[in-house]
Formats: C-alpha cells, structure tokens, sequence
C-alpha cells in the first residue's frame, strides 16, 4: 500500500530509517493535532487529482513529505461536533450518541412533509469520559486547547472539564464583518513584518499576514510548555463559515490568479468550482498557521532532549472534521469533485478528509493509501507516548492502532489480534430523509442504508485497487451480479450500527406518504404535575397506537459560561419515564432545577409525537 515519492525514493527511504535509528526512543514525545474546520479533500494539493486546486498549500505538503499522507483518510462523522467528540474520546459517535451538532434538543423533522424524524441525540460527550486529554495528562502531560470547542453550550462541558490545563476559544482573525470586501487588516488584526507565501511576480518576496490569535496562542502554548510533555489540539476556526478574509493581498493573490477582479461588494461567489477567491484565502492562511508552528518547532530547541530540536520529537497528525462545505445560501465555497457532495452528507466528499502525520518515527514522504480513521489516533497515540490507560477504558475505543504502519513495521493496519482492518462505518440520522443514512467502507465498496425508507445504494469506488467510480455514480445495489456484496455489506453494517447501540430516525405523523397509522398515533388527554412529589404525569387518549417507548426532555436555560449574564442556550436533558399501559398515563419525576418539560413518545409503528410544553414550578 505505500508508494515512495520522488526520484530517489529508496534514498530517502534509507535516510528516515537512519534517522529514526538515531533519534532512539523518546520516553515522552510531544503531540499536536491540527484540525482544520471543512477542509475538504480537493481542497490541498495534498491529494489533488483531476483538475488541480488553485489554493497554494505549501506547508502541508511538507509535512508530508516529513512523514506519511494518507489518501483515504475519513473523519468519524460528516459534520464538526461529532467528528470533534469522536476524535477526543476515540469513542464512535454512534457509541456516544453524540452523532451531529447542537444536540440535546426536542426531536422535529426538517419540515413538515420530512417522512423522518431525526432522534434525540447528545450536545456534549458524558463528563465522565477519558478523553485524550485526560489520559495523556494522567501520563504526565501539559495539555492544550486551543480555538473552536463546539462540544457543549455550557461552563460544565468547557474543556478544562474534559482534560485540557489550558484553552483559548476566540475566533482570532476569523470574524465577520459588515463588508468582507472592504475591511481587512487595521488595528486588530496589525500586518507581520515577516512575509510568507504565496509568492508571484507582484509579491515575490511573499506578502504579510494579519494577526491571528488562535496561531498566537497556540505558539505561546507550545513555548510556555516545552519544558514538559505537551499534548496541543489546535483546532481552528477556518475554513467554515464565514468566507472571509483579513488579508487583502492574499485575496489579491487569488483574484489575480484565476483572472477575475477583485471584488467591489461583498455579495455572494455564485462561480463554480474552485473559484472563490475569499474561501482560497482561508485554505491558505490554514497552511502559513501551520507553517508557523512548524518554523517554531524547528528553530526551538528541546530543553528535555538535549542537542534536539522540538521538531525531533514532536508527532503532528494533521487533518480536518469533515468534508468540504461545497455551498452556504447562494454562495458557491467550493466542489468536492470527484467526490459527491459534502459536508453534513456520509458520501465520499462528506467524509473523506486530508491527513499527515510526521513525528521522530515516521517514515518520511510516503503516500499511504490503506483506509484509515480519526478514531485512530487516540491508541495511536497511547502507543507513540507509552501512555497507559485502564482496561475498561481501552475497551471502548473504536479506532486501532497506526503506529505499526506509520513507523513501516506494517503495511496493513490491524486489530490488538492482528487481523487486518475489514471495514469503517458511518451513523448520520439527521437532515432530510435522503441523508438519514449509515453507511459502511469495506473493500473496494461502500453501501449506503437509508434510514426511513429501509433500502441500500452500493457504490464500487475501486477495482484491484485502481479508481473505479470515486464519484459513485453507479449505483450496483440491484444488479444480480453485486447481490452477495450487499448482502455482506449490509449484515455488516447491522452488527456494526448494533454493537454501538446506534439510535434511529422516528417517522413524521405529518407525513402523508407515510403509512395510514400515522392517523392513530397517541395523543394527550390532559397533565399533571404534583410540585410536592416533583412528579409529571399525562393521560393519554383511548384508542390509539400503543406507546412502545417514551422518555421526558426537562429543559434546561442559562447563559453559555454558568454565568447569570450572556445569551441563554435552550437544551433538554433526557429523562427516564414510566408507562402504565392499564391506566393509559406516563408518569416522570422532574428534579427540581428543571421548570419546565416535554414528553416524547415513539408508537408501536415507530411514529414520534411530542406533548406540549408544561411548566414545573
């Protein structure tokens, strides 16, 4: 599965085995993850095949010619939170039900005529979980976070509660503003003195970057700690929305390039492809952060290892949460191609992400094309560091170790029984009926459930290995010839989605394709709430569709940091309830810092119905 780049491959590969050779082992290597915000697949010139990016990528093509490019590399999930929490617990966000963002809400179709509705799944991962944070700061290590968090509205679910010794959650230079057109760098955002790339004609000694404080502090993290054992998650703001830039000669940069003029207002980028030159600004701003840190990383010299530098002893695993955002309203961001389409969807451009990883025993410039996932990274890097962490702990991890594939003593990724990885799977419950998917990479193949319509598509993406129908166009899930395969594929990804207590979409009652059950499904009568005993109870009518199982939604309102000032955030935590088919009533308790509840019941016909909103004061 390796291909070595280059002319003078063998050379190369000599001389990292040299190297690793003579760096030894490291007791405690450092560790920085890079997480890049929709950073699509086609986005670098990291996997760029068919019609060459214009966004220049400098940096991240050297980190991986430093270490190993993986070409199919996937995120846990097609959008930021899950993928986020499924990274930081290596749990699958299936496990976790933590599968989509802004989570912990009343269960509602998309729209009202949606035949599906997603269920209730989580806004944040259990306080009680390691994370990678916690285990590595249990193993000695000063931990780090620092730019987007997205994994909980409130002070509970910040990440000094999950690990992390220090954070900074502001946006840097990536805000909006009342015209992207008009206003860049100023005094918020002062010009470097230093100049970087991208270099041309016009700039050819580069150009300078406004500041940006997600870099900054990311860079005072690494040197304020490199005394220690550091675990940095960057994680940045970019290249999500909003397509802004606070650059304007790397905005020029990209006008100038791909010969449009620069613009005059700040209306929307409606061009195809990859030709907006607002969203190729961000790509490469990403790559001159990267840079930075690897400039410091270099030039910094490693007070735990004498006579290295941290660079020596320092793994970087470098990717992004998910797919590329291909449009936002009427702007156009960018195309996936010859990935389908992207963000928020579990096909290939929805998944597929770029990855590197470099560190003291990577081998070095090596294209890696075996399947693998960021829920890897968590025993793999229990593996780089000689971390340890409790059995029950190490049991609830779903990635494998990679360590034996970056460091050339595997060419196959394998289980703790040695047995090859067999396949990856997807859990997305959410959107619109057409997106309501699992999904399962096995092979050669990948096979698609859709959820509220009970039916398979499967896609041959390879055949022997070679490129075969990446943009699954052909859907062989009725050909005779593919039956077995999706058969197999399909039994798979049921025992996958089951082991993990995978939760599933309910039917829309409001549907009137839908079954003519949906007529019959229960309804409340009346409510009642004892204050005394803190108990709610509802009556149902007679008559109706049995309720199979229900649950109650306490809400729960104050502002994001626990403080009494700040926006409020609305989320519900789910509580358990009691059916009385006999009497026809369901009965909670509702602890008292909840003033107010909902009851959700899912029918006998899988049909979900709310109640009202009822008070508990």
């Amino acid at each position: 599965m390796y291909k070595l780049l280059g002319l003078i491959a063998i050379a190369i590969l000599g001389q990292s085995v040299q190297a690793n050779e003579a760096i030894g082992t490291l007791e405690k290597p450092n560790i920085i993850i890079f997480y890049v915000d929709d950073l699509g697949w086609q986005d670098t010139q990291l996997n760029d095949i068919d019609e060459p990016t214009p966004w220049e990528t400098p940096n991240m093509l050297a980190l991986a010619n430093r270490g190993m490019n993986f070409s199919q590399a996937y995120s846990p999930a097609p959008t930021c939170a899950p993928s986020r929490g499924g990274l930081l617990s290596g749990q699958h966000p299936a496990k976790t039900n933590f599968t989509h963002v802004s989570g912990a809400g009343i269960p509602s179709p998309m729209n009202k005529d949606a035949r599906g509705i997603p269920p209730y799944y989580n806004d944040h991962l259990s306080t009680d979980t390691l994370t990678l944070a916690k285990a590595l700061k249990a193993n000695g290590y000063k931990t780090g976070h620092v730019g987007k968090w997205h994994l909980g509205h409130y002070a509970s679910n910040s990440p000094s509660t999950y690990g992390f010794d220090f954070t900074f959650g502001g946006r840097g230079a990536h805000r909006n503003s009342k015209n992207r057109a008009k206003i860049f760098d100023d005094e918020t955002y002062p010009l470097s003195k230093e100049k970087y790339p991208p270099f041309s004609d016009k700039n050819p000694q580069g150009i300078p970057y406004p500041l940006d404080l997600v870099t900054e502090n990311a860079l005072g993290f690494v040197k304020d700690n490199k005394d220690e054992p550091f675990f940095l998650y960057l994680a940045h703001w970019m290249v999500h929305v909003p397509i802004i830039t606070k650059n304007r000669a790397l905005l020029e940069h990209y006008t100038d390039k791909l010969g449009i003029p620069f613009p005059q207002t700040p209306d929307p980028i409606t061009t195809t492809g990859q030709t907006n030159p607002y969203y190729g600004a961000m790509v490469t701003t990403v790559d001159w952060s990267l840079g930075r840190l690897i400039s410091l990383l270099e030039a910094t010299d490693d007070p735990r290892n004498p006579g290295k530098k941290l660079i020596d002893t320092t793994y970087i695993f470098f990717s992004s949460d998910n797919g590329g955002a291909e449009t936002k309203t009427t702007e156009i961001i960018t195309d996936n191609y010859p990935l389908d389409k992207g963000k928020k969807h579990t096909e290939e451009g929805g998944v597929r992400v770029p990855m590197v990883v470099a560190g003291p025993t990577v081998k070095s410039n090596v294209l890696y094309d075996g399947m693998v996932n960021q829920l890897d990274y968590f025993p793999t890097i229990l593996e780089l560091t000689g971390s340890t962490i409790d059995k029950q702990h190490k049991s609830k991890l779903s990635g494998l170790d990679l360590s034996p594939v970056l460091q050339g003593n595997s060419d196959i990724v394998v289980d703790e029984n040695g047995e090859p990885r067999k396949n990856l799977f997807w859990h997305f419950p959410h959107y619109g009926d057409d997106s309501m998917r699992g999904a399962i990479r096995e092979g050669d193949f990948k096979l698609y459930k859709y959820y509220t319509e009970n039916r398979y598509s499967l896609y041959r993406l390879y055949k022997d290995g070679e490129r075969f129908d990446l943009e699954e166009a052909n859907d062989l899930a009725a050909d005779p010839q593919y039956a077995e395969v999706v058969k197999t594929l399909s039994t798979n990804l049921e025992q996958l989605l089951n082991e993990n207590n995978a939760i599933y979409p309910h039917l829309n009652p409001g549907n009137k394709n839908n079954s003519a059950a949906r007529v019959l499904v229960p309804k409340v009568s009346s409510n009642r709430f004892d204050k005394a005993k803190r108990q709610a109870q509802i009556s149902l009518v007679a008559g109706k569709s049995a309720v199979k199982e229900a649950y109650l939604l306490a809400e729960i309102a104050k502002p994001k940091d626990g403080k009494k000032r700040g926006k409020l955030f609305i989320t519900h935590k789910k509580l358990p309830v009691t059916i009385e088919p006999e009497k026809n009533t369901i009965t909670a308790y509702v602890p008292a810092e909840y003033k107010a509840y909902v009851f959700v019941l899912i029918d006998e016909n899988n049909y979900l119905v709310t109640s009202d909103k009822y008070k508990s004061l």
